[in-house]
C-alpha cells in the first residue's frame, strides 16, 4: 500500500472518531504537505483518495471539506454496491471484443530482428511518407481530405494539443474555448501561462457572435474547440454553424486548434478545417480508435506552419515513436483500424441503450454513438456531493467543475464515461447512480 493511502487511512480514522467533524475544512494541500513532510504531489493523491472514498468534497475557490455521512444508499442495490468491485466512469478508453487478437498479427513482423532495429530508431516530427499517407486516408471524411504533407506526429493526441497551443499562444495570451472544455486543455493552459476565455454556445455549438465579440473586446491568440462529439456534452456542431465559425476565424485571421479525437464515432461530421483550412490545426490520434498503450497523435497544420509547429514538437520531446508509427501504418493498411472502429460504434450504441434504460426521465445530454454523457443532476444535488456519494459506493464519476472554465459558474452536473467499464459493470453502476439521485432528490 502506498504511503499516500496510509496517510489517507489516518485522516479517515480522525473523521470516523469525530476528531474531524462534518463541514470542517482541511488545510490547503501545500500546507498539508509541509505538516506531514511529504511532496505536494503526494498530498494531492491523499486528498484524491479521500474524495474517492466519499469522506471529503472539494469546492472550487473554497477548499476541501469533511462531508457529512451519506444519507442515501439504504436500498438493497446500494448496499450491495458498497462492497462490490470499484467501477471507474472517469476513465474513457473503449476496447472492442477480440481487440488484442485483431492487433497482434500486424505487430509480429515488426519483432523480427532484421526489422526491429530499424523501427526502434527515433522518428522525425513529420513521421514517414507511409505514416503520412495512412493518416491522411484515416482522417478523411466527406468534404475534407487532409494533405499528407501537412501532417506531424506526436506520442499521443494530448501532446499534439500541447504542441499546437505552445506554437500559437505565448504566455499571457488569450485562448478562446467553449464554456465547458476538455480538462487537459485547462492544465496545459496553466502550465503555458495561457489565459482561457470561455465562449458561450447553444444547441448548435459555439456561437459565432460570442467568438467575434470576445476577439473584438481583447484579441484572442487562438481558438480551441471540439466540434465533433464535444467532451463532455456529446454535442456535434452543425455544418451550418461550422461554416459561420469558419467565416469568423477567416475574417479575424484567428488560428484554430480543432480536436477531433472522438470524430471516428461520427464519420458524417465535417470538420471546421473544411471551412477554414488556412487557419485550422486539426488534432486526432489512435488512442480511442485503437488503444491507449501503443498510440500516436496526429496534427494536421496549415502548410505555412509545418516547420514552426515541427520545431515545437521536437523541442517538447513530443515526437511519436517509430514503432508506433509502423504499427499504425500496418493496422490501417490491413483494415484492422476500420474493423475496430466499426466494433466500437456498435459498442457505444449498446452502452447508450443501458444509459437510456437507467437514466430515463433525468436531464442527460448525450448522443446515440457517444461514449460519454453529461448528466444535469436533480435538485438538491451538487456535482461534488454527488461524486462523493457515488465514490462511497465504489463508483467514480467526473464532477462538472472539471470541465467548467469559469470557476464562478460551475454546473451541478457530472460526466459519465461509458467506455472503460465492462457492460455488466456499467449496467450495475448506472442503476446505482440512478438510485442515489432519486433517493437524494426525494429526501
Amino acid at each position: 500500500m502506498g504511503d499516500y493511502r496510509r496517510i489517507a487511512d489516518r485522516i479517515a480514522e480522525d473523521i470516523a472518531a469525530g476528531r474531524l467533524r462534518p463541514g470542517q475544512q482541511l488545510p490547503p494541500q501545500r500546507r498539508f504537505a509541509r505538516r506531514h513532510r511529504i511532496a505536494a504531489s503526494t498530498a494531492g493523491r491523499v486528498y484524491g483518495e479521500l474524495v474517492r472514498r466519499g469522506l471529503v468534497v472539494g469546492e472550487v475557490g473554497r477548499g476541501t471539506f469533511v462531508r457529512a455521512a451519506p444519507d442515501v444508499g439504504h436500498g438493497r442495490a446500494l448496499v450491495e454496491t458498497a462492497t462490490a468491485a470499484p467501477v471507474n466512469l472517469e476513465l474513457n478508453y473503449p476496447s472492442a471484443p477480440g481487440q488484442s487478437e485483431l492487433l497482434a498479427p500486424a505487430l509480429a513482423p515488426l519483432l523480427r530482428p532484421d526489422v526491429l532495429g530499424e523501427v526502434m530508431r527515433p522518428a522525425a516530427a513529420g513521421g514517414t511518407a507511409a505514416a503520412r499517407a495512412a493518416a491522411a486516408g484515416l482522417l478523411a471524411v466527406p468534404g475534407w481530405r487532409p494533405d499528407p504533407g501537412q501532417f506531424l506526429f506526436t506520442g499521443n493526441a494530448r501532446q499534439a494539443i500541447a504542441a499546437a497551443l505552445a506554437s500559437l499562444v505565448r504566455p499571457g495570451g488569450r485562448l478562446g474555448v467553449e464554456e465547458l472544455t476538455y480538462p487537459l486543455v485547462k492544465e496545459i493552459a496553466a502550465r503555458l501561462g495561457i489565459v482561457l476565455v470561455p465562449l458561450a454556445g447553444d444547441g448548435e455549438g459555439l456561437r459565432p457572435d460570442a467568438l467575434a465579440d470576445a476577439h473584438r473586446a481583447a484579441p484572442l491568440s487562438a481558438l480551441y474547440l471540439q466540434p465533433a462529439l464535444h467532451n463532455p456534452t456529446s454535442l456535434t456542431t452543425s455544418d451550418r454553424r461550422l461554416a459561420e465559425l469558419g467565416r469568423v476565424v477567416r475574417e479575424s485571421a484567428l488560428p484554430v486548434v480543432e480536436d477531433r479525437i472522438w470524430s471516428f464515432l461520427r464519420p458524417d461530421a465535417t470538420p471546421l478545417a473544411a471551412h477554414a483550412p488556412e487557419r485550422a490545426h486539426v488534432v486526432d490520434g489512435l488512442s480511442k480508435r485503437v488503444a491507449p498503450g501503443l498510440t500516436a497523435g496526429f496534427l494536421v497544420v496549415p502548410p505555412h506552419r509545418v516547420e514552426a509547429v515541427a520545431a515545437v514538437v521536437r523541442s517538447g520531446g513530443w515526437s511519436a515513436g517509430r514503432f508506433a508509427l509502423e504499427a499504425a501504418v500496418r493496422w490501417t493498411g490491413d483494415g484492422t483500424v476500420a474493423r475496430l472502429v466499426a466494433a466500437k460504434r456498435a459498442d457505444a450504441e449498446r452502452r447508450q441503450r443501458l444509459l437510456a434504460a437507467h437514466l430515463d426521465g433525468f436531464a442527460v445530454r448525450t448522443g446515440p454513438r457517444a461514449y460519454f454523457a453529461w448528466w444535469e443532476l436533480p435538485a438538491p444535488w451538487r456535482a461534488d456531493t454527488f461524486a462523493a456519494a457515488a465514490a462511497a459506493h465504489g463508483i467514480a464519476v467526473t464532477p462538472g467543475t472539471a470541465f467548467a472554465v469559469d470557476p464562478h459558474r460551475t454546473p451541478d452536473a457530472v460526466r459519465l464515461g461509458l467506455a472503460s467499464a465492462g457492460e455488466e459493470e456499467l449496467d450495475r453502476a448506472l442503476g446505482v447512480l440512478a438510485a442515489i439521485a432519486r433517493e437524494g432528490s426525494a429526501g
